[in-house]
């Protein structure tokens, strides 16, 4: 089963993600886990890619590609996948669906995460971090016990420059332009299926495995 959850910043693909992947005993795979991987490992890929990142440039496609690829080809990825933060354009999804089929692959399902901006908004600026111990906190959903300081390291907390609310709304500009339109494109193949994700975490798990199954059955 090859999976791609949709969304904007904060609608949290990543957690439902992780969840899938453990749930389902799916390879979870992260561009942003694999940008730090090659980069951290000093990798061709992962010096190209620092170069254009170093000048404030976006990775180019290919390079993004490559390093997806790579880790598919593993056989873990060839057991069946979970996407996130992938494709994230146009362009990045066509590329990928034809190397899908030259490896006899393809996508099974594509889940949209449906949350409002407003809420997205407030789940995103309302996030801390621990300098320290880098645990995560939010203001409203996961408060600290003291007014804006670790409970562990009791060290004032931090906001992230991409939780700013000027950033943010940067974010989901870029999201609207550039990611959204991923929603019509698997429309059209038929096989994106809409999850509110303003529910409750749990909820939003259970009805992404519950779209799972039914697909399951079909295919």
């Amino acid at each position: 089963m090859n999976l791609l959850l949709l969304g904007a910043p904060g609608a949290g693909k990543g957690t439902q993600a992780k969840r899938l992947a453990e749930v389902l005993g799916l390879l979870h795979l992260s561009t942003g886990d694999l940008f730090r991987a090659h980069l951290s490992q000093g990798t061709p890929l992962g010096q190209t890619a620092r170069r254009y990142m170093e000048r404030g440039e976006l990775v180019p496609d290919d390079v993004t590609l490559a390093m997806v690829f790579e880790r598919l080809a593993d056989p873990e990825g060839r057991a069946g996948f979970v996407l996130d933060g992938f494709p994230r354009n146009l362009a990045q999804a066509e590329a990928f669906a034809q190397r899908l089929a030259q490896s006899g692959q393809r996508l099974d399902l594509a889940c949209y995460l449906r949350v409002a901006d407003a809420v997205l908004v407030e789940r995103l600026t309302g996030r801390r971090t621990c300098p320290q111990c880098q645990a995560t906190y939010h203001l409203r959903y996961a408060p600290p016990r003291e007014d804006e300081r670790c409970d562990r390291c009791q060290v004032p907390l931090v906001q992230r420059p991409d939780d700013r609310p000027e950033t943010v709304a940067r974010r989901l500009a870029v999201y609207h332009a550039e990611t959204a339109p991923l929603i019509a494109y698997y429309r059209a193949q038929g096989i994106l299926r809409e999850v509110d994700g303003e529910a409750p975490p749990e909820v939003v798990t259970e009805r992404l495995l519950e779209l799972v199954q039914e697909v399951g059955r079909t295919r």
